[in-house]
């Protein structure tokens, strides 16, 4: 398992360039049908200009995304979700054990914050292991003894060391700026009453550029943040353990977690991508499931239990 963690890293990079070529192809679809319909008859077509612009302007807006993501996108996760720096006095063993983690992590220290919530949960954002923050619910820090809050907080950490809350980060602010844009676009056509031999045409650009960002924002934008969140739930798990030395600590946390019935209120979608258990798996009907960013937790534990059978053989 642990030598599967390099070949994740790249298989992610992977699937975030594909999510950047496919705001790209929008781009350039919406170019091509501009230019299909507002064609003159008698007159040369030229297709490829018009696709470059699309694929310009898209590209574009792909990299203010990424940009924004990549110096704002934490700190707006934490407000989103009420996060608030956590005392040092009054959260004394969080502090020590982030801090003992980073240390055997070879990683700097990262922010902690914890978030008023009874629900037991955690999370890690950040662009980078200089640059990361972890947050814990006071929910989880109720529950959790100090050796399952360990196994929780060294996952959140492996999830920093690994680089995995800079893509999900990127790729969440993508799909909620596609939603945006869709959003906007939609909008635009309800209230606009273009006028002219070209008025049918224009509109049918507008339509197409609003399903294909809805497209982005409801269907292709989840499936490529599940497939980069599912499997490494399970390598973070992992990693937590080979960091602890102690996988006891992490099973007993996600058994926990799983019998948990309190919804978390403070979450939205773009987050639960991001906690040590989906919030939305344990409240949600069937169709979520479609999308869930998380392997069930009993597959989870399955796997750590196989690693502290090893350990103990």
């Amino acid at each position: 398992m642990y030598e599967e963690i390099a070949q994740n890293k790249r298989r992610a990079v992977l699937y975030a360039v594909v999510f950047f070529l496919v705001w790209v192809g929008i781009g350039a679809l919406v170019g091509l049908i501009a230019v299909a319909f507002s064609r003159s008859p008698g007159r040369p077509t030229n297709y490829g200009n018009a696709v470059a612009a699309g694929v310009a302007i898209a590209g574009i807006l792909a990299l203010i995304g990424i940009a924004y993501s990549v110096t704002a996108g934490a700190r707006l996760v934490l407000a989103v979700s009420g996060a608030h720096p956590a005392d040092p006095n009054q959260y004394r063993q969080l502090h020590n054990l982030v801090e003992e983690l980073a240390i055997g992590d070879g990683v700097p220290k990262p922010a902690v914050y914890v978030i008023d919530d009874p629900s037991p949960n955690a999370f890690a954002t950040g662009t980078s292991p200089n640059k990361a923050a972890i947050t814990a619910t006071t929910g989880l820090l109720q529950m959790m003894n100090r050796e399952e809050l360990e196994g929780v907080l060294g996952h959140e950490m492996s999830h920093i060391k690994n680089y995995d809350v800079r893509l999900l980060l990127i790729v969440s602010t993508l799909i909620g700026m596609a939603g945006l844009l869709a959003s906007v676009v939609w909008r635009s056509a309800f209230f606009m009453r273009p006028r002219g031999r070209d008025s049918e045409q224009i509109m049918i650009v507008v339509y197409a550029a609003g399903l294909l960002l809805a497209a982005v924002a409801i269907i292709f934008g989840p499936l490529i943040r599940l497939a980069l969140s599912r499997r490494r739930e399970e390598l973070a798990d992992v990693s937590s353990v080979k960091l602890t030395r102690n996988p006891e600590g992490l099973i007993s946390a996600l058994k926990k977690l799983a019998d948990n019935d309190k919804p978390f209120k403070k979450f939205n979608h773009a987050t639960a991508a991001m906690c040590i258990d989906d919030p939305l798996q344990h409240h949600e009907g069937r169709f979520h499931r479609l999308f869930d960013t998380h392997p069930p937790i009993a597959e989870r534990i399955a796997i750590l239990e196989q690693i502290a059978h090893t350990q103990t053989a």
